[in-house]
This record gives structure tokens, sequence and C-alpha cells, in this order.
């Protein structure tokens, strides 16, 4: 997302006012003075100030969708299938982090910059939950090697809970989320991904949320979530 569509958001300021605190070398992107035309990716740090962005004055929003399978997890209005069409939400929302599009499940949403670097530190080791079918058995080998670490990009994936529920079925909790992990952790070892659904954020759960369909985060497990993220 370009930082000024990012900052905008957030409701902090305008698109025209993000240009001026460009040009002032106000506002810094992973330790970095930001310059017009830059992009936030999912994880990226944005400073204005040395400071987090501010909380805007709106009424925050904060919506567990479960994710059908073909919806693209991005602002981009030319991208065919964006997840805020899909929404079609009557205010500016947009996505905490990512769910790939061959993926389904859970995924939030939220008009609240704040919460975004919270959550998408690596570092903080929030817990994301998900139930992956493969194209063969699942081995004692696999659990071990997938749960102690796989090689991939050129990076050992952290360790991780990694269960095995039926015989091609497993369950695994990461606690970071690097681009196509589980798919490329199972494509390092041999397997290859049938079916990918995220069940679990931290504390919220896609309880009885039907495909495609979204619900606002009840007050208590909000609560909950941002006591997480302090």
């Amino acid at each position: 997302m370009l930082i000024n569509k990012y900052i905008s958001v957030t409701g902090f300021c305008s698109r025209r006012e993000t240009n001026r605190f460009i040009a002032a070398g106000r506002i810094t992107i992973n330790g970095q003075v930001c310059t017009k035309g830059a992009n936030v990716e999912p994880g990226d740090v944005v400073l204005i100030d040395r400071k987090e962005i501010p909380h805007h004055d709106r009424e925050p929003v904060y919506i567990a969708l479960n994710k059908p399978i073909g919806i693209v997890c991005t602002a981009a209005e030319q991208v065919e299938g964006n997840i805020i069409q899909y929404m079609n939400y009557p205010s500016r929302i947009f996505a905490i982090g990512r769910l790939d599009k061959a993926s389904e499940g859970l995924i939030l949403l939220t008009n609240d910059g704040g919460i975004v670097n919270h959550m998408m530190r690596s570092e903080h080791n929030h817990d994301k939950e998900y139930v992956v079918t493969v194209d063969k058995r699942v081995t004692d080998e696999f659990i071990q090697s997938m749960s102690e670490g796989v090689e991939i990009m050129d990076v050992v994936t952290k360790p991780c809970e990694v269960y095995r529920l039926s015989e091609n079925v497993f369950r695994i909790i990461l606690t970071q989320g690097l681009n196509l992990q589980i798919r490329r952790m199972c494509k390092a070892l041999g397997y290859r991904v049938l079916k990918l659904e995220r069940i679990r954020i931290m504390n919220i759960t896609l309880d009885q949320l039907e495909r495609g369909q979204w619900r606002h985060l009840e007050k208590e497990e909000l609560e909950i979530l941002l006591s997480q993220l302090n």
C-alpha cells in the first residue's frame, strides 16, 4: 500500500498532508526516512516524528472475516477480487496481514492503523493457527521436521507446534508470517498443499463463522486481543 494511502486510512491526516510530512523528512519506514511514493508492506514499522501513528477520532472498527478462496488481501482497486471490494464496508478498512488467494479462513480487518504494527511484528510471537490438507500421508518424520524448522528462502523457519489430525491433515501453530510459509515448508519436504485454512489469530477464532461471512469482534475478545499487544 502506498504510504499516502496507508496513513490516510488511519485517519491521522490526508494524503496531501502526508506529502508534506514526507518532504519534511518526518516519516520513517523501518527506521529509514520515507520518500515520496514509498510502499508499506505488512510488518513494516511506520513512525511520524519517531512516534507511532496516533489513533484517529473515528469509531474504531475490528472485523473478523472467514475469507473464501479467490479473494485477494489487498486494497489495490485494480486487483480483481480484492478484499475491500468484497467486503463493501461503508467506511475505510484494511486487512491486517495477508492470507494468500488460494487459502481460506480467518483474517482481521480494521480502520485502526495503530494496531497493525503491533500485530505484524514477528518478534511479538503472536500465534496463528492453521489446518492443512496435503497430497500424501503425514508421517512422524514430516511432523518432526515441520515443528523443528524448515529451510525456505535462505532462512530456517522458527520452531512451531504441529499435530496430525488424520492421514493427510495436520494442524500447525506459527509465530511468524513468511510469504507463503506453510506452502513453502511443505514443498521443501516433498508435500503439496491441497487445502489451507486459518482458524485462529491469537485469541480470535472462526468459531461458527460461515465461509464468506464476517462479524465485528465482541467487546471481551477485543479487550483480550488489545491487552496481548501491550
